[in-house]
C-alpha cells in the first residue's frame, strides 16, 4: 500500500471518505435539482404545470388525511347493530 492510502486507515479517514462522499452526493443532487428548476422555469406553459403540481399535491394531501384521520365504528356500536337486525328478522 501507498502512503496516500494509509492516510484513510482507521475511524478518523473512514469519518472523511465518509463525510466526502456525503458532500460530494449532495453537491451533486443539488446541482442537479437546480438544472431541472431552470428547465422549469423556461417552459411555456409553467402556469399549466404549477396548477397541475398544485392539484397534484392537494389530492396526495386528502389521500394522507384521509388514510390516517379515518374513524372506524366503534366495536359496541357494531355489535348492537347486528343484534338489533337479527331481532328485526325475526
Amino acid at each position: 500500500m501507498t502512503r496516500e492510502a494509509d492516510r484513510w486507515k482507521g475511524l478518523d479517514g473512514q469519518a472523511v471518505l465518509l463525510m466526502a462522499g456525503l458532500t460530494d452526493l449532495a453537491v451533486s443532487t443539488l446541482g442537479s435539482a437546480l438544472g431541472t428548476v431552470r428547465g422549469l422555469l423556461r417552459r411555456s406553459d409553467a402556469a399549466e404545470l404549477a396548477a397541475e403540481a398544485e392539484r397534484d399535491l392537494t389530492a396526495r394531501g386528502r389521500l394522507v388525511l384521509d388514510r390516517y384521520t379515518a374513524v372506524t365504528p366503534a366495536h359496541l356500536e357494531i355489535l348492537a347493530q347486528r343484534a338489533l337486525a337479527r331481532q328485526a328478522g325475526r
